[in-house]
Protein backbone atom coordinates (compact mmCIF):
# COMPACT_ATOMS: atom_id res chain seq x y z
CA UNK A 1 0.00 0.00 0.00
CA UNK A 2 2.83 2.31 0.83
CA UNK A 3 4.72 1.42 -2.63
CA UNK A 4 1.48 2.55 -4.67
CA UNK A 5 0.67 5.49 -2.36
CA UNK A 6 4.04 6.97 -2.55
CA UNK A 7 4.33 6.62 -6.67
CA UNK A 8 0.44 7.73 -7.32
CA UNK A 9 1.44 11.01 -5.12
CA UNK A 10 4.13 11.47 -7.04
CA UNK A 11 2.31 11.46 -10.31
CA UNK A 12 -0.75 12.92 -8.75
CA UNK A 13 1.53 16.30 -8.23
CA UNK A 14 3.66 16.11 -11.57
CA UNK A 15 0.36 16.06 -13.46
CA UNK A 16 -1.83 18.44 -11.08
CA UNK A 17 0.30 20.44 -9.00
CA UNK A 18 -1.26 21.66 -5.30
CA UNK A 19 -4.97 22.62 -5.44
CA UNK A 20 -5.93 25.95 -4.07
CA UNK A 21 -4.84 27.18 -0.68
CA UNK A 22 -8.54 26.55 0.92
CA UNK A 23 -8.13 22.74 0.10
CA UNK A 24 -4.46 22.50 1.21
CA UNK A 25 -3.78 20.98 4.77
CA UNK A 26 -0.25 23.10 4.29
CA UNK A 27 -2.27 26.25 4.14
CA UNK A 28 -4.78 25.23 7.11
CA UNK A 29 -1.30 24.48 9.29
CA UNK A 30 -0.42 27.73 8.04
CA UNK A 31 -3.56 29.90 9.16
CA UNK A 32 -3.60 27.96 13.00
CA UNK A 33 0.19 28.79 13.15
CA UNK A 34 -0.44 32.30 12.83
CA UNK A 35 -3.67 32.27 14.98
CA UNK A 36 -0.97 30.82 18.03
CA UNK A 37 1.16 33.86 17.15
CA UNK A 38 -1.59 36.18 17.54
CA UNK A 39 -2.67 35.16 20.49
CA UNK A 40 0.89 33.78 22.27
CA UNK A 41 3.41 35.51 20.46
CA UNK A 42 4.17 38.77 22.39
CA UNK A 43 5.83 38.70 26.35
CA UNK A 44 9.28 38.79 27.14
CA UNK A 45 11.87 36.08 25.64
CA UNK A 46 11.48 33.39 27.98
CA UNK A 47 7.82 33.63 27.75
CA UNK A 48 8.35 34.10 24.08
CA UNK A 49 10.85 30.67 23.58
CA UNK A 50 8.20 28.84 25.84
CA UNK A 51 5.10 29.91 24.42
CA UNK A 52 6.56 29.71 20.40
CA UNK A 53 6.95 25.33 21.46
CA UNK A 54 4.22 25.33 22.42
CA UNK A 55 2.15 25.95 19.55
CA UNK A 56 5.10 24.22 17.20
CA UNK A 57 4.00 21.05 19.69
CA UNK A 58 0.92 21.53 19.69
CA UNK A 59 0.29 22.11 15.67
CA UNK A 60 2.51 19.62 14.82
CA UNK A 61 0.85 16.67 16.94
CA UNK A 62 -2.91 18.09 15.69
CA UNK A 63 -1.04 17.52 12.30
CA UNK A 64 0.30 14.03 13.13
CA UNK A 65 -3.52 12.89 14.66
CA UNK A 66 -5.12 13.92 11.19
CA UNK A 67 -2.75 12.32 9.21
CA UNK A 68 -2.98 9.30 11.78
CA UNK A 69 -6.84 9.27 11.34
CA UNK A 70 -7.05 9.48 7.48
CA UNK A 71 -4.15 6.46 7.08
CA UNK A 72 -6.12 4.71 9.80
CA UNK A 73 -9.22 5.36 7.56
CA UNK A 74 -7.84 4.46 4.55
CA UNK A 75 -6.21 1.07 5.41
CA UNK A 76 -10.18 -0.14 5.87
CA UNK A 77 -10.92 0.95 2.12
CA UNK A 78 -8.71 -1.62 -0.38
CA UNK A 79 -8.28 0.19 -3.48
CA UNK A 80 -10.35 3.32 -2.81
CA UNK A 81 -8.53 3.54 0.49
CA UNK A 82 -4.98 3.53 -1.30
CA UNK A 83 -6.08 6.56 -3.61
CA UNK A 84 -7.23 8.31 -0.58
CA UNK A 85 -3.63 7.85 1.31
CA UNK A 86 -1.87 8.91 -1.91
CA UNK A 87 -3.88 12.42 -2.63
CA UNK A 88 -3.34 12.77 1.30
CA UNK A 89 0.17 12.22 0.76
CA UNK A 90 0.20 14.48 -2.01
CA UNK A 91 -0.53 17.34 -0.05
CA UNK A 92 2.85 16.86 2.02
CA UNK A 93 4.77 17.29 -1.25
CA UNK A 94 5.00 19.88 -4.39
CA UNK A 95 7.34 19.87 -6.65
CA UNK A 96 5.26 20.50 -10.22
CA UNK A 97 4.55 24.28 -8.86
CA UNK A 98 7.78 24.94 -7.38
CA UNK A 99 9.49 24.01 -11.20
CA UNK A 100 6.26 26.38 -12.79
CA UNK A 101 7.32 29.34 -10.41
CA UNK A 102 10.67 29.23 -11.69
CA UNK A 103 9.92 28.87 -15.09
CA UNK A 104 7.59 32.28 -14.35
CA UNK A 105 10.74 33.76 -13.16
CA UNK A 106 12.81 32.43 -16.07
CA UNK A 107 10.46 33.90 -18.81
CA UNK A 108 10.22 37.47 -17.32
CA UNK A 109 14.15 37.51 -16.91
CA UNK A 110 14.30 36.03 -20.31
CA UNK A 111 11.61 39.29 -21.50
CA UNK A 112 13.57 41.86 -19.76
CA UNK A 113 11.03 42.29 -17.07
CA UNK A 114 13.68 42.40 -14.62
CA UNK A 115 10.49 44.34 -12.24
CA UNK A 116 8.23 41.39 -12.75
CA UNK A 117 10.79 38.77 -12.02
CA UNK A 118 11.67 40.18 -8.74
CA UNK A 119 7.84 39.94 -7.93
CA UNK A 120 7.20 36.69 -8.76
CA UNK A 121 10.73 35.27 -6.93
CA UNK A 122 9.70 37.28 -3.95
CA UNK A 123 6.42 35.84 -3.76
CA UNK A 124 6.62 32.30 -4.54
CA UNK A 125 9.98 31.58 -4.41
CA UNK A 126 12.03 32.70 -1.50
CA UNK A 127 11.29 35.34 1.82
CA UNK A 128 14.48 37.60 0.99
CA UNK A 129 14.19 41.65 -0.02
CA UNK A 130 13.97 41.66 -4.22
CA UNK A 131 13.51 44.77 -4.40
CA UNK A 132 17.41 45.41 -5.13
CA UNK A 133 18.40 42.06 -6.71
CA UNK A 134 19.90 42.03 -10.31
CA UNK A 135 19.11 39.72 -12.80
CA UNK A 136 21.87 37.44 -11.80
CA UNK A 137 21.05 37.63 -8.28
CA UNK A 138 16.78 36.98 -9.44
CA UNK A 139 17.96 33.88 -11.19
CA UNK A 140 20.29 32.07 -8.10
CA UNK A 141 17.37 33.04 -6.11
CA UNK A 142 15.30 30.83 -8.09
CA UNK A 143 18.43 28.09 -8.27
CA UNK A 144 18.53 28.05 -4.54
CA UNK A 145 15.00 27.69 -3.97
CA UNK A 146 14.47 24.57 -5.85
CA UNK A 147 17.39 23.05 -4.64
CA UNK A 148 16.47 23.88 -0.73
CA UNK A 149 13.21 22.95 -1.70
CA UNK A 150 14.14 19.66 -3.07
CA UNK A 151 14.63 18.59 0.63
CA UNK A 152 11.72 20.25 2.70
CA UNK A 153 8.80 19.82 -0.46
CA UNK A 154 10.08 16.63 -1.32
CA UNK A 155 12.96 14.46 0.42
CA UNK A 156 11.77 14.98 4.03
CA UNK A 157 8.18 14.31 4.06
CA UNK A 158 8.81 11.59 1.89
CA UNK A 159 11.58 9.99 4.55
CA UNK A 160 9.23 10.70 7.36
CA UNK A 161 6.18 8.79 5.21
CA UNK A 162 8.86 5.89 5.15
CA UNK A 163 9.28 5.85 8.89
CA UNK A 164 5.99 7.29 10.47
CA UNK A 165 3.70 6.82 8.12
CA UNK A 166 1.01 9.84 6.88
CA UNK A 167 1.33 10.80 10.46
CA UNK A 168 5.09 11.60 10.23
CA UNK A 169 4.88 13.38 6.89
CA UNK A 170 2.17 15.99 8.17
CA UNK A 171 4.10 16.45 11.68
CA UNK A 172 7.39 17.45 9.39
CA UNK A 173 5.25 19.76 7.20
CA UNK A 174 3.65 21.28 10.25
CA UNK A 175 7.21 21.87 12.13
CA UNK A 176 8.88 23.30 8.37
CA UNK A 177 5.72 25.70 7.68
CA UNK A 178 6.03 26.78 11.46
CA UNK A 179 9.91 27.27 10.39
CA UNK A 180 8.90 29.30 7.27
CA UNK A 181 6.41 31.50 9.29
CA UNK A 182 8.62 31.71 12.32
CA UNK A 183 12.35 30.57 11.52
CA UNK A 184 13.87 34.35 11.54
CA UNK A 185 16.30 36.36 13.53
CA UNK A 186 13.56 39.68 13.43
CA UNK A 187 12.33 40.78 16.93
CA UNK A 188 9.86 38.94 18.56
CA UNK A 189 10.69 36.00 16.35
CA UNK A 190 14.18 35.66 17.26
CA UNK A 191 12.80 33.99 20.23
CA UNK A 192 9.55 32.73 19.35
CA UNK A 193 10.46 30.81 16.47
CA UNK A 194 13.54 29.15 18.03
CA UNK A 195 11.88 26.12 18.68
CA UNK A 196 10.50 25.30 15.36
CA UNK A 197 13.39 26.88 13.73
CA UNK A 198 15.53 24.09 16.01
CA UNK A 199 13.46 21.26 15.26
CA UNK A 200 13.46 22.02 11.48
CA UNK A 201 17.27 21.88 11.36
CA UNK A 202 17.37 18.37 13.25
CA UNK A 203 14.23 16.66 10.97
CA UNK A 204 16.22 17.80 8.03
CA UNK A 205 19.75 16.23 8.92
CA UNK A 206 18.82 13.37 7.15
CA UNK A 207 17.05 14.48 4.11
CA UNK A 208 19.30 17.41 3.43
CA UNK A 209 21.69 15.21 3.21
CA UNK A 210 19.83 12.36 0.81
CA UNK A 211 18.65 15.02 -1.20
CA UNK A 212 22.40 16.79 -2.17
CA UNK A 213 23.72 12.97 -2.70
CA UNK A 214 20.00 12.67 -5.48
CA UNK A 215 21.25 16.14 -7.35
CA UNK A 216 24.99 14.48 -7.63
CA UNK A 217 23.83 11.39 -8.93
CA UNK A 218 21.09 12.42 -10.97
CA UNK A 219 23.17 15.66 -12.56
CA UNK A 220 24.55 13.28 -15.61
CA UNK A 221 20.93 12.36 -16.41
CA UNK A 222 20.39 16.44 -17.58
CA UNK A 223 23.81 17.03 -18.56
CA UNK A 224 25.16 18.58 -15.40
CA UNK A 225 28.44 18.03 -13.74
CA UNK A 226 28.64 15.23 -11.53
CA UNK A 227 31.96 15.18 -10.68
CA UNK A 228 31.37 19.52 -9.91
CA UNK A 229 28.71 18.83 -8.39
CA UNK A 230 30.14 16.48 -5.57
CA UNK A 231 33.20 18.57 -5.28
CA UNK A 232 31.67 21.87 -5.03
CA UNK A 233 29.18 20.01 -2.35
CA UNK A 234 31.59 18.55 -0.64
CA UNK A 235 33.74 22.23 -0.06
CA UNK A 236 31.01 24.64 -0.13
CA UNK A 237 28.69 23.10 2.48
CA UNK A 238 29.09 24.44 5.08
CA UNK A 239 28.87 28.10 3.94
CA UNK A 240 25.56 28.60 5.11
CA UNK A 241 23.93 29.56 8.32
CA UNK A 242 21.57 26.66 8.12
CA UNK A 243 23.56 23.19 8.80
CA UNK A 244 21.21 21.88 5.65
CA UNK A 245 20.73 24.52 3.04
CA UNK A 246 24.37 24.37 1.95
CA UNK A 247 24.09 20.53 1.22
CA UNK A 248 21.50 21.10 -1.70
CA UNK A 249 22.56 24.50 -3.02
CA UNK A 250 26.00 23.58 -3.20
CA UNK A 251 25.19 20.70 -4.92
CA UNK A 252 23.09 22.58 -7.39
CA UNK A 253 25.96 24.90 -7.90
CA UNK A 254 28.62 22.61 -8.55
CA UNK A 255 26.26 20.69 -10.65
CA UNK A 256 24.84 23.52 -13.13
CA UNK A 257 28.84 25.90 -13.04
CA UNK A 258 27.42 28.55 -11.42
CA UNK A 259 27.97 30.22 -8.61
CA UNK A 260 24.58 30.92 -5.96
CA UNK A 261 24.80 34.03 -3.86
CA UNK A 262 22.78 35.62 -1.33
CA UNK A 263 24.57 39.02 -1.19
CA UNK A 264 25.97 39.30 2.82
CA UNK A 265 24.65 35.88 3.78
CA UNK A 266 26.80 33.33 1.32
CA UNK A 267 28.19 32.21 -1.97
CA UNK A 268 28.48 28.66 -2.77
CA UNK A 269 30.02 27.38 -6.16
CA UNK A 270 33.11 29.02 -8.67
CA UNK A 271 31.91 29.17 -12.13
CA UNK A 272 29.66 31.88 -13.83
CA UNK A 273 26.76 34.25 -12.52
CA UNK A 274 23.47 32.00 -13.31
CA UNK A 275 21.34 32.97 -16.52
CA UNK A 276 17.59 32.29 -16.67
CA UNK A 277 18.15 29.27 -19.05
CA UNK A 278 19.38 28.04 -15.50
CA UNK A 279 16.40 27.93 -13.92
CA UNK A 280 15.22 25.40 -16.04
CA UNK A 281 18.29 23.38 -15.94
CA UNK A 282 17.83 23.41 -12.02
CA UNK A 283 14.07 22.77 -12.37
CA UNK A 284 14.99 19.59 -14.77
CA UNK A 285 17.51 18.37 -12.00
CA UNK A 286 15.04 18.97 -8.98
CA UNK A 287 12.22 16.39 -11.03
CA UNK A 288 15.34 13.87 -11.56
CA UNK A 289 16.76 14.21 -7.92
CA UNK A 290 12.90 13.47 -6.88
CA UNK A 291 12.85 10.59 -8.80
CA UNK A 292 15.83 8.60 -8.31
CA UNK A 293 14.71 9.15 -4.33
CA UNK A 294 11.36 7.63 -5.66
CA UNK A 295 12.74 5.01 -7.04
CA UNK A 296 15.11 4.29 -4.13
CA UNK A 297 12.06 4.62 -1.40
CA UNK A 298 9.96 1.96 -3.86
CA UNK A 299 12.77 -0.28 -3.87
CA UNK A 300 12.92 0.00 -0.05
CA UNK A 301 9.68 -0.63 0.50
CA UNK A 302 9.80 -3.85 -1.87
CA UNK A 303 12.83 -5.00 -0.17
CA UNK A 304 11.61 -5.00 2.98
CA UNK A 305 8.16 -6.65 1.50
CA UNK A 306 10.20 -9.56 0.42
CA UNK A 307 11.94 -10.37 3.50
CA UNK A 308 9.53 -9.03 5.69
Amino acid sequence: MAAIAIALAVVIDLLFGDPPNRWHPVAWMGRLLEGGRRRLGHGPPRALLVRGALVVVACTALAGLVGWVVSSLAARWGIGGVLIEAMALKMSISLRDLAMAGRDVSRALRGGDLTEARRLVGYHLVSRPTSNLDGGQVASAAIESAAENLTDAFAAPLLSYLLFGLAGAYAYRAVNTADAMFGYRDGDLEYFGKACARLDDILNLIPARIAALSIVGCAVFTGADAGGSWRTMRGDHRRTASPNAGWTMSAMAGALGVVLEKPGAYRLGAGRRPEPGDIARAARLMLWGATGMTVAALGWLLLRSYWG
